[in-house]
């Protein structure tokens, strides 16, 4: 951690943004004045004051510090700005776009899983980069193919070679002074582009499985990093399959290709779903629309499960397979599966002593 010196910045002016937090620490990476073209980092807590009003930090937070110490490098969030932007999952504030990173082989490129990402990327109102991986294990035909395809849903991709470092030039225009969240499913590349976009850290690579050609999960939290040129990116957990938690009403808008039909004119009934209403705008013969009712199906299902009682709701658990079918179902009670206490195990065997005795004394009787 750099140190700093304490006439390099005006304690009464202190602002950073949250770069990383771990348990009830937070690495603040401060703002630049006229002092210092450097930016500079500091440990901090938080005040006491924000945890009982229920203020929580997040990454990519803009705070204020009080009471800092140079020589430790340590100081305190006193404040939280309001956040322009909010996510659950991954936790991060003030994002301004999201980077899709898939490979294109190793593991094979599947239009569903991506769809799901995509889906959920849209959800966020985020502006979204689409990110193609190991372009170079396809030929230029095949990467034509995808492009015209993905076209069609309305995005117009990146592809990449990390291994063989091209159109990375390009894709550094896209993330230049903004916070970029990078996502997408395990073993796509994600530590590997962020370890050649900023040299200075050392990622840990994750394999892919040969059996499964799923990538192991090698990101444990989230962790915003600073590039050359400015900007910054927040590394998020893999995932193989992001949960749609979206209102049924709103899937449709989701889909690009399904809301370019929308604003070029109104279906009939105005709680359409796209199904089999009559006159609607959006059913029709595009790709992906088999996704989108196999979507609709799941969100309709969870709302469902959403609107049963807390009980109820907590006693079954979504399934969803491959082919997008899904089903609840009731999830196992562990209590009949944890171990005894034994206190708990001597006063059965206790009574059952207690209970032999008594037969013992009535066949005596006898």
């Amino acid at each position: 951690m750099n140190s700093i010196a304490p006439t390099v910045i005006d304690s009464a002016e202190l602002m950073g943004t949250v770069v990383a937090v771990q348990a009830n620490f937070y690495q603040v990476r401060l703002e630049q004045n006229s002092h210092s073209t450097e930016h500079q980092l500091l440990l901090c807590t938080r005040r006491t004051r924000l945890k009982k009003i229920g203020q929580k930090v997040m990454v990519g937070d803009r705070v204020t510090i009080e009471e800092p110490d140079w020589l430790d490098g340590r100081g305190a969030i006193a404040d939280v700005l309001p956040r322009t932007t909010e996510l659950q999952r991954p936790p991060v504030a003030n994002a301004d776009q999201m980077l899709l990173v898939f490979a294109l082989e190793e593991p094979t490129l599947d239009p569903w899983q991506l769809s799901r990402f995509l889906i959920k990327a849209e959800s966020t109102n985020l502006h979204l980069c689409l990110c193609l991986n190991k372009s170079d294990l396809i030929g230029e035909i095949q990467q034509q193919q995808w492009q015209q395809r993905l076209n069609q849903w309305g995005y117009d991709p990146v592809f990449i070679s990390v291994f063989q470092e091209q159109g990375l030039d390009k894709l550094l225009n896209y993330l230049q002074q903004k916070i970029t969240i990078v996502a997408g499913p395990s073993g796509v590349g994600k530590s590997s582009l962020i370890n050649k976009l900023i040299p200075s850290i050392d990622l840990r690579v994750g394999k892919v499985s040969g059996k499964l050609q799923r990538g192991r999960h090698t990101t444990r939290h989230v962790e915003l990093f600073e590039l050359v040129h400015g900007g910054l990116l927040a590394d998020s957990p893999g995932f193989n399959q992001p949960d749609l938690d979206c209102q049924p009403a709103n899937l449709a808008w989701y889909f690009p290709e399904a809301k370019a039909k929308l604003e070029r004119g109104n279906c009939q009934f105005s709680d359409c779903l796209h199904r089999d209403e009559p006159n609607c705008v959006v059913r029709g013969d595009w790709e992906r629309y088999e996704y989108y009712l196999q979507f609709l199906s799941e969100a309709i299902a969870r709302q469902a499960a959403l609107q049963q009682s807390p009980d109820e709701e907590s006693s079954l658990k979504l399934k969803v397979k491959r082919s997008g079918k899904k089903q609840y179902e009731p999830k196992l009670e562990s209590k009949k599966y944890r171990r005894r206490s034994r206190r708990e195990r001597h006063q059965t065997l206790q009574e059952l002593y207690e209970d032999r005795s008594l037969e013992d004394i009535y066949q005596e009787d006898r």
